[in-house]
């Protein structure tokens, strides 16, 4: 399949089906009506600041199951002791940084640059873009993570952490209230060794684009993300 060139005048996306090396189009922008489309038809922009926009269906997909998430020996007694707070929505902005500036640190992928920060932000201000936030005794942030929310969909971005562990505790938390929500698809786009640590797999994309297609369908009031209160679950 040829690499699209997408105009800057619409939103549309070829079939991802198609797309061998998981490169579906290239170019465009990052207005709120593009990202959304692509996020419905299995699609998520990286690429690097000298770059343009790359447009991304990967086969495999990476996804992780509720039946499938692994809690950790040591993770349940950090969720035992209450080491961390949770909350959702209360600064996402600071947690998209907090993800570039972790990232930028490592010398990893440099995706979340300033376009993409304001980006996801204005997805945020539109109610689909959310974050998860893990504080420490001290109320310092100290671990994150944000991605959206689409029907019955969940599509996870990126995460962060400065105490050991944070990032666990957000994730494990987010799953919680995904399952309590009955959200069916958590995307978790691309394989690492910390999302299969957590239980994530690969599964084929024409399944994940099926998946998609069925839990875009279910409507779901999930309700306000910053009325949602993390108890310790964990036992």
């Amino acid at each position: 399949m040829p690499i699209y060139i997408l105009p800057d005048d619409h939103t549309e996306f070829p079939n991802p089906r198609g797309a061998e090396d998981g490169l579906v189009a290239i170019g465009g922008n990052l207005q709120p009506e593009r990202l959304i489309n692509a996020y419905q038809n299995g699609i998520f922009p990286w690429y690097n600041e000298d770059e343009p926009i790359l447009w991304w269906s990967p086969d495999p997909r990476c996804v992780i199951r509720h039946e499938d998430l692994k809690i950790s020996k040591s993770m349940k007694q950090v969720f035992k002791k209450g080491l961390f707070r949770v909350s959702f929505d209360t600064c996402f902005r600071d947690v998209i940084h907090a993800c570039s500036e972790v990232r930028y640190e490592n010398r990893q992928d440099t995706w979340i640059n300033i376009e993409m920060l304001n980006a996801y932000t204005q997805l945020h201000e539109l109610g689909y873009a959310h974050s998860v936030e893990v504080w420490n005794s001290d109320d310092e942030l100290v671990g994150g993570l944000y991605g959206l929310s689409m029907g019955a969909c969940y599509f996870g971005e990126s995460m962060f952490y400065k105490e050991s562990n944070a990032s666990k505790y957000g994730f494990i938390a987010l799953m919680q209230k995904l399952k309590e929500k009955k959200i069916g698809l958590i995307d978790c786009q691309i394989y690492n060794p910390h999302l299969g640590s957590l239980g994530a797999s690969l599964i084929p994309r024409d399944e994940y684009l099926d998946s998609l297609a069925h839990f875009l369908q279910v409507k779901k009031a999930i309700g306000k993300w910053t009325a949602w209160k993390f108890e310790k679950l964990i036992e």
